[in-house]
């Protein structure tokens, strides 16, 4: 079973998103267990405070050591192992292949959410075992970040989707590529028509098409990922293909237009 605990100091937040449609059909179906931990509960003064001043001056608060502390530990007291992660633009870069990884590992996820101006360094220094980053900007707070990576990660339990192919053609998942366009009913919306391809029932044929149309998009909109992609001589004859259509299709195309 997956399990993610999140220590935040709005568990509301990790609550009412992980209890609706996928992530709550796969708790219900004993997939997965998600569990919003408020830091607050750990603060020991009168009044739970979990930030304070920075040394050496400057704006806004910093998350003091002591609650996440006392939070992980008292996590641990179970024995299992686990795997801390902390979403930081400062970590590494969050991708397909990390969640991939972070399902197979037998250990439970923590997610320590940050807040204000970040969190006491000796929180990342004496208890993260990553830093995790989702781009390349800057968030109010963890939360929405450890939903992402939970979302990420659930969708590839066996059983968490309603077809289990879904997944595996997914985005960076087939081989490394972007997915292809989907269509459905009706086959024609607003003058715009289903590629002909897909109503002909030739599923060898389609199949070619989408390959072929997950290979354009990714050609066209994230090429950096064709460096790394699984291709064999086909896609290759593909690729050549698919050049020389957009090559053409940008000789008609009006002066000015990209």
């Amino acid at each position: 079973m997956f399990v993610c605990e999140v220590l935040t100091l709005f568990p509301g937040v990790i609550d009412v998103y992980t209890e609706e449609s996928i992530l709550g059909r796969a708790q219900s179906a004993g997939l997965a267990r998600i569990y919003g931990l408020n830091i607050r509960d750990f603060a020991e003064d009168r009044h739970r405070i979990t930030d304070d001043q920075p040394y050496g001056g400057g704006g806004g608060m910093v998350m003091k050591a002591e609650p996440i502390y006392r939070a992980v530990e008292h996590l641990r007291e179970d024995g299992l192992p686990r795997r801390i992660l902390f979403p930081s633009p400062q970590g590494r870069r969050f991708d397909q292949g990390f969640a991939e990884e972070l399902v197979a590992d037998n250990r439970r996820l923590v997610i320590i959410c940050g807040r204000y101006e970040g969190v006491d360094e000796r929180v990342v220094a004496g208890l993260v075992d990553d830093e995790v980053s989702l781009g390349d900007y800057v968030l109010t707070g963890g939360e929405l970040a450890a939903l992402a990576i939970i979302d990420a990660c659930v969708r590839l339990l066996p059983g968490a989707l309603g077809d289990e192919r879904s997944s595996c053609i997914d985005s960076f998942s087939w081989d490394g590529l972007l997915d292809y366009p989907h269509y459905t009913r009706p086959a024609v919306f607003k003058g715009m028509s289903v590629p002909e391809i897909l109503l002909s029932g030739n599923h060898a044929e389609i199949q070619r098409w989408r390959r072929k149309e997950a290979l354009r998009r990714t050609l066209i909109r994230r090429p950096d990922l064709l460096k790394a992609a699984v291709l064999d001589k086909e896609d290759q004859k593909l690729i050549t293909e698919i050049k020389k259509e957009e090559g053409n299709e940008q000789d008609h195309r009006p002066r000015g237009r990209i």
